[in-house]
């Protein structure tokens, strides 16, 4: 139905209410919602269709509030109290996500510096925080303009996010924008549903309307703000010019909620919990620069907390969505998004990031073509994309795409200390900026040449050895890739064998062999970091926790000596024979270096709830399974004989030269991360899984192998890899 159409079916409908008076509350149509407001405390709502077949009824918050969802896109709706005998039910009429406003509706909301109320398409007002460059006032614009948007706290006057505060140092203006339901934003928060992904398309063409934007305008940020981005840039935005999002995630399913099919509730739950706490009403709760605005006598934010109870409880929701729902999470995901963006890309993340998970290379294969597409990948943790060697890209970037201008990367030098402080800690060194290869290019044109030169996949390895400084963000050399997962790598695999031996030819024919392990989650901590704390993962030596495996809770397989350098640049996958005697099992396996000096290096995990083993078609590719995750495709072990359980392993990048080892252990999940704990069965050693290594059983390890590379010929310091524990190899009970 257009938008013409719709509205002559909303008029007859208001027609025929028209002689008798509406219930005394406001209606507000959304995308996919009905929110009632200003209703009797306790009233029971009623929603009708146009021809008066009840949806459904709710009742009234103690603000007056309710909110009706999960409605068909553009349909016209009645509401009524059902106290009110004989009052004509209020018409309301939804939204579709397609529908657009016109450019008027745009050029009607003017912004200014300062804080602002941002009108979206269903009426919903958004805090927005206005800022000119460093250094000026609005009056000297035109300026490059740049967005952060997110649910924590972009807008607050007196806190700018790092994105933003680095882009306003940098010459640009920024605009800091609060997600509905945060802050002292109008609506409900439901991370990243249709709604907010509408407003972000708002967000830019409104932007783009203001008399003091040159051109058109960027998105910038980090974790939320990064992952916000790409679903809005999906949408097309007509005046979105190029986003940079750094440390995201590929779809909200996998990581981090449910890393395997099996809830993180480290991390994921704990971000949750924030961002529940983000949503209750100021000034009682909710964010504390809401509540100084509140209480300082801001009233349009305090009108903004009005549906802030009807807020789905986001730990609830997710523990009650055990499963990938696509209704409810195919929308919510960037993967879905990523392949309709039609501007230039800089993305980054870092493979241990040690907060969202290294999945979001999954994102990498969908990404559009272009020379203006860039990733940078590195190991390291969750603000490694800010780091000095990427900074430089990122800056150089926002000026050619955003700014139209020759590239100045070094006027950032100043701020490099800073930032040091910010990450690593008080006292800590300085990393080493890079050299800015724009100095002596005079012409846009020229500058843009080279930066298109670049490749399209950036991979810096062993950050963190290239100084003096073990663990100071620095990488000792790059390599450079035009597709995800390289085309250079070769699928490499290694089967279990006996003693622990991880061996390259498959069993013989006759061999049996079968290795048993009681998988016990409270064997090791879960955490190698005690508590919470995000800077505690980020110090240049953080004082991991890295224990080594207990007795029979694991298995381990370990290849002799390698005679070469050889570096995985991908995801993995250990493709296991498994019998359980339970129903079901959580797997973890760990990807280790073990060097010549018997330190080991922890390089990348990966998990699987067993009975979530079914794989999805044409959703993994040669090296990586990606199973479905789908209620109606789970299936337990089946009792006493094996079946085939492929555990996928996060992308990562990391060299193993030659005299280490190749190590993969599998044992129950927990013990690898900072952050990340996992919800999963309290077996107390009573389960025993067994891991067949035989011809037509064969279990085995499979990686993205890259040869034939010159490498520094040294090892780097262990501990020293950022984002990389080290701790004395010891073998696991099996020999491995």
């Amino acid at each position: 139905m257009t938008t013409f159409t719709r509205s002559i079916v909303l008029l007859t409908t208001l027609a025929i209410f028209v002689a008798t008076p509406a219930a005394a509350f406001e209606v507000q149509g959304g995308i996919g919602f009905v929110a009632v407001s200003d209703a009797p405390v306790d009233a029971e709502i009623v929603l009708e269709t146009a021809a008066g077949v009840e949806l459904q009824r709710k009742v009234a918050d103690r603000f007056g509030s309710v909110i009706f969802r999960d409605l068909p896109q553009g349909g016209v709706y009645l509401v009524s109290d059902a106290a009110v005998l004989g009052g004509a039910p209020t018409p309301v009429q939804g939204l579709e996500f397609k529908d657009h406003p016109p450019a008027s509706f745009y050029q009607g909301n003017t912004l200014v510096g300062g804080l602002n109320y941002l009108e979206t398409r269903d009426g919903t007002l958004l805090a927005a925080m206005v800022r000119p460059p460093l250094g000026k006032t609005m009056a000297d614009g035109p300026f490059p303009t740049v967005v952060e948007y997110s649910g924590y706290s972009p807008a607050d006057p007196l806190s700018p996010q790092p994105s933003t505060l680095i882009a306003a140092a940098l010459g640009y203006a920024t605009v800091g924008v609060n997600m509905r339901g945060s802050g002292c934003s109008g609506g409900v928060l439901d991370l990243f549903d249709l709604p907010t992904t509408a407003d972000g398309y708002d967000i830019i063409e409104t932007v783009a309307a203001q008399s003091w934007v040159d051109g058109n305008v960027g998105m910038v940020g980090i974790s939320f703000p990064g992952i916000s981005q790409l679903p809005v840039a999906g949408a097309r935005p007509p005046h979105l010019a190029a986003i940079a999002p750094f440390a995201v995630i590929a779809d909200i399913y996998r990581s981090p909620g449910f890393p395997g099919g099996i809830f993180n509730n480290g991390f994921a739950q704990t971000w949750l919990q924030d961002r529940k706490n983000d949503a209750e009403p100021a000034p009682e709760g909710g964010q504390g620069w809401a509540v100084r605005r509140v209480n300082d006598g801001d009233t349009v934010c305090l009108e903004n907390q009005k549906l802030r109870l009807q807020t789905l409880d986001p730990i609830e929701f997710t523990r009650d969505n055990p499963f990938y729902e696509a209704d409810q999470m195919d929308a919510r995901s960037p993967a879905n998004w990523v392949a309709n963006i039609g501007v230039p890309i800089f993305m980054s993340g870092a493979w241990q990031d040690e907060q969202v998970g290294g999945d979001f290379s999954a994102l990498l294969k969908d990404l559009p073509g272009g020379k203006d597409v860039k990733f940078t990948g590195l190991n390291g943790v969750h603000s490694s994309p800010l780091e000095p060697e990427v900074l430089w890209n990122w800056i150089a970037f926002l000026d050619i795409y955003v700014a139209g201008q020759i590239p100045d990367p070094g006027r950032a030098a100043p701020f490099v200390p800073l930032l040091a402080i910010e990450i690593l800690g008080p006292g800590a060194p300085v990393p080493p900026a890079p050299a800015d290869r724009f100095d002596d290019i005079t012409t846009f044109a020229e500058a843009k040449r080279v930066f298109e030169s670049d490749p399209r996949i950036r991979i810096l390895l062993e950050n963190g050895a290239g100084t003096a400084e073990p663990g100071l963000p620095a990488s000792t050399f790059e390599l450079g890739f035009d597709r995800w997962p390289p085309r250079e790598a070769r699928k490499r695999k290694w089967y279990f064998g006996s003693d622990g031996d991880l061996v390259r030819k498959r069993p013989r024919r006759g061999s049996s062999g079968i290795d048993s392990f009681q998988p016990d989650p409270d064997a090791r901590p879960q955490q190698t970091l005690p508590g919470q704390g995000q800077s505690d993962s980020w110090k240049i030596m953080p004082d991991y926790d890295w224990r080594p495996l207990v007795g029979g809770t694991a298995v381990g397989y370990i290849t002799e000596p390698l005679d070469e350098d050889m570096i995985v640049v991908g995801p993995g996958s250990v493709d296991l024979w498994l019998r359980s005697s339970d129903a079901d099992t959580d797997l973890q396996v760990t990807l280790t270096e073990v060097r010549p000096d018997g330190l080991e290096t922890y390089v990348q995990n990966g998990w699987l709830r067993a009975s979530h083993r079914r794989l999805g078609r044409h959703k993994h590719d040669r090296f990586e399974p990606r199973p479905t995750h789908l209620e109606r495709d789970e299936s337990p072990m089946p009792a006493g004989v094996f079946a085939k359980v492929r555990v996928g392993m996060f992308g990562v990048a990391h060299v193993f030269r030659a005299g280490s080892r190749i190590r993969i252990s599998v044992e129950a999940p927990g013990g690898d991360r900072t952050r990340w704990a996992f919800d999963t069965y309290a077996t107390g050693g009573t389960v025993t899984n067994d891991v067949a290594r035989a011809r037509g059983l064969a279990s085995r390890i499979v990686l993205p192998i890259v040869r034939r590379v010159s490498v520094p010929p040294s090892l780097p310091p262990c501990p020293g890899l950022r984002g990389q524990p080290c701790r004395t190899y010891v073998p696991a009970a099996n020999g491995g």
